[in-house]
């Protein structure tokens, strides 16, 4: 027993003293932000584009169903690819790939090309989160991914964040097309940087001996998620978790994409803002999806690190406390009257659904064996954007027919309060082979 315990001591005493692997989550950060800048700048540039290229609501979530749908199909094939060729080696394809993407839609000037570019959008930017997921199971033990991925996680709610602001002012300045870019061309030096430093856990020369053990210590480690595996990629959909993950996302996934494409146009229609107005007011709901991920992560850490539930449990217990305050909050915020308070209903919003993808994608790690710790995460993933891809057309058609944006706040608050009941229901035991 003494023995033991002199043996966790010295593993904490490493864990507090040697932190390089914190600097790793930074690497994600910073990639997501991009990430969700090359999603973001379309919900920005909308407004000038359907006055420019005569479009409408519904050509604008057709755009973003687009976009959903092929990410969401291009989960599968990229969960396979990132288990089978390693993390570096996909993200690196994925954010070049993405980059010119979100180049050429700034050169489009009919539907046609617009849904052609957000279709090459979609293929490029289907390994990021996967493969976040798959370096987070490198990087770091079992108790601290919750965290970690709340951190890069965080970074889908950074982007939306911090683009308002940036991309009206360059809108301003230069013009919508500009907004694509400038932003393509951040994620290409972005990636030429990253190609040139980051390394494997194993390969690293800035991570010490004593910090390695740590990490594999509990599952950690690049050399356990390329060992073989008796469970067949295919096989994984006959799992009860698995299929309960995909559903949960599919809730949460679909009240996300209606903020993400259609936040800027709701409160230009409803609070009459001005566009110069909208750089500001439209970055503020997104702070609390920032404070959503971070803080849900490390909830779940402290309920682990203090033996009050499993890992497992802990981000199960906080999915669904948080899908049931989803539910409500949305559902009320389009009637409520000011901006101020719709606002302050809208970044609760968005704190409980970051709460919840970042839970969700940490679950990941729990449920997986590290060899499939990539393909489990991008077929939640893919269950996540393949049935959320209709929210922003279903949304579109909802605005342009009634002339407002209840119905699809109300049914898309129902939608996310019903991933409760399949975190909690279904998804129960890790894959056991």
């Amino acid at each position: 027993m003494k023995t033991e315990q002199i043996l966790q001591t010295d593993v904490e005493v490493v864990s507090t003293k040697r932190k390089f692997r914190w600097s790793v989550v930074i690497w994600l950060l910073i990639g997501g932000i991009i990430n969700y800048l090359d999603r973001t700048n379309l919900s920005i540039a909308a407004p000038a584009m359907i006055k420019d290229l005569h479009l409408s609501n519904m050509h604008i979530g057709l755009m973003g169903t687009v976009f959903s749908w092929t990410y969401a199909v291009m989960q599968l094939p990229s969960g396979w690819l990132i288990d089978r060729f390693g993390a570096k080696t996909m993200y690196s394809i994925a954010i070049l790939w993405w980059s010119i993407a979100t180049a050429l839609t700034g050169a489009c000037n009919k539907l046609g090309t617009l849904l052609g570019a957000r279709f090459l959008l979609g293929v490029g930017e289907a390994p990021c989160m996967p493969t976040n997921a798959k370096i987070t199971s490198e990087w770091y033990p079992k108790r601290e991914r919750g965290l970690a991925t709340g951190i890069w996680d965080a970074s889908s709610k950074v982007g939306p964040a911090i683009a308002p602001p940036i991309l009206v002012a360059i809108e301003v300045a230069f013009g919508w097309r500009a907004l694509f870019f400038i932003t393509g061309a951040i994620g290409i030096v972005f990636i030429l940087i990253f190609m040139k430093f980051y390394r494997s856990p194993e390969k690293s020369k800035l991570l010490s001996k004593e910090e390695l053990d740590y990490i594999q210590a509990e599952g950690g480690g690049s050399a356990t998620t390329i060992e073989t595996t008796k469970i067949k990629w295919r096989t994984l959909f006959k799992y009860r978790s698995v299929w309960g993950m995909i559903l949960g996302f599919f809730c949460t996934i679909w009240i996300w994409n209606i903020f993400l494409t259609f936040l800027p146009l709701f409160l230009l229609k409803t609070q009459h803002i001005s566009f110069a107005q909208l750089g500001i007011y439209a970055s503020i709901p997104w702070i609390g999806g920032i404070l959503g991920d971070v803080c849900g992560g490390y909830i779940t850490k402290k309920l682990t690190d203090k033996g009050i539930c499993s890992p497992i449990n802990a981000k199960r217990g906080l999915i669904v406390i948080c899908a049931i305050l989803t539910a409500v909050v949305v559902i009320l915020i389009p009637f409520m009257k000011g901006l101020v308070i719709s606002l302050i209903f809208m970044t609760i919003a968005l704190c409980t659904i970051s709460a919840i993808t970042g839970s969700a994608w940490a679950l990941s790690g729990d449920i997986a064996p590290p060899a499939l710790v990539g393909s489990v995460g991008a077929i939640q993933n893919f269950g996540g954007y393949f049935g959320g891809a209709f929210a922003p057309v279903v949304a579109g058609i909802i605005a342009d027919t009634t002339g407002s944006y209840t119905i699809a706040f109300v049914s898309g608050g129902i939608i996310a309060g019903c991933a409760a009941i399949f975190y909690w229901f279904v998804v129960k035991d890790p894959i056991k082979e």
